[in-house]
């Protein structure tokens, strides 16, 4: 861990506790970035949530939308808030289209669920609900969510509270490998033993598969059966207590 130059992390149920963003967590995140670590959330919540995480919390960037995009805060002119989307404004808005077809499709066939309440502030991809404001489905459920994306040749990941689609052969891994050369000039296969990842569910586990220092919040035992790969280190404590644990070893050892 002393070796260790910057932490990625999800955000809900990882950074968040229960949907609320917990004093711990944040100064979490404040204690990493004061220690000289680079710091980005890597999260399937929307552009206008990005933006705001970008501009208010101590990040260095933000990866969204599982990986449409980054964003990051350019201090070269003034500050400036800059988006680079992996897709074209014409292969979004072709996506959008598809999603359109997708969503009517899921609300008729899967009782209960429902679109996100923050599909408003999306760019780039679908989210549908299944537990985050409406009760909480079954996981059969879920899948059928998953496989109505699927049939329509779109990529869907289930996270801890919605399921996320989109058309376009991107995901969390690919763009941030694409976002730390491109972003920051580092080489993220050669250097990946010395980055961190934390997360909590099944859209976190190519992530969980590539670092080898990945860390799961203890919550993340709950979807453990339905991840290919799991992190190497959980913590103790779940959701946003848990990252500040995470944050806790990390600088120790640093320091």
């Amino acid at each position: 861990m002393a070796a260790i130059r910057g932490v990625f992390t999800d955000i809900d149920e990882t950074v968040s506790t229960e949907s609320r963003l917990t004093g711990e967590a944040y100064g979490a995140l404040e204690a990493l970035k004061a220690a000289g670590l680079l710091v980005v959330p890597v999260t399937g919540r929307p552009a206008g949530w990005c933006d705001h995480i970008c501009r208010f919390w101590p990040v260095d960037a933000v990866v969204g939308e599982n990986g449409a995009f980054w964003m990051w805060l350019d201090r070269s002119k003034g500050t400036k808030l800059r988006t680079r989307f992996i897709q074209s404004d014409a292969e979004r808005e072709r996506g959008r289209h598809g999603l359109e077809v997708i969503r009517e499709e899921v609300l008729r066939a899967v009782p209960g669920c429902a679109i996100a309440s923050d599909q408003p502030y999306r760019a780039a991809d679908l989210a549908v609900d299944f537990c985050e404001d409406v009760p909480p489905l079954k996981p059969e459920a879920v899948d059928r969510i998953v496989r109505i994306f699927e049939k329509h040749g779109a990529h869907a990941k289930v996270s801890s509270i919605h399921v996320n689609g989109w058309f376009g052969d991107y995901d969390k891994l690919t763009t941030t490998r694409a976002m730390m050369c491109e972003l920051f000039k580092v080489d993220l296969d050669a250097e990946r033993e010395r980055y961190v990842f934390s997360g909590d569910s099944p859209n976190d586990s190519p992530m969980f598969g590539y670092f080898p220092n990945a860390v799961g919040v203890a919550n993340v035992r709950a979807f453990a059966d339905r991840m290919p790969h799991l992190p190497r280190w959980i913590t103790t404590a779940s959701s946003g207590a848990g990252f500040a644990e995470m944050a806790r070893a990390i600088i120790a050892a640093r320091s």
